[in-house]
């Protein structure tokens, strides 16, 4: 199953991106207001997360590369997504 169709109730895909050009951007599942939790702690800067390989990417400060996007770190550890929106 392709992780894009993988929106079915309050399951999430294995890799989700915030970045359009990314191949794991889902911008369905996004607007739902995904939480990172990694190493029981809320994460809000996350750029991507995979969750069998357990690790997340964060922005590195205000650093840019040379086409504009900010510079990521990929941070290795527990990954637990949620929606922000459940009641």
């Amino acid at each position: 199953m392709n992780e894009k169709t993988e929106t079915a109730g309050d399951t999430f895909p294995d890799r989700l991106s915030t970045n359009p050009s990314s191949p794991y951007y889902n911008e369905e599942l996004l607007s739902r207001d995904v939480g990172i939790r990694f190493k029981g702690t809320e994460k809000t800067n996350v750029e991507e997360y995979c969750i069998s390989e357990g690790w997340i990417r964060v922005t590195a400060g205000n650093a840019k590369d040379r086409h504009g996007n900010p510079l990521t770190i990929k941070v290795h550890g527990p990954v637990e997504p949620y929606f922000r929106d459940k009641k």
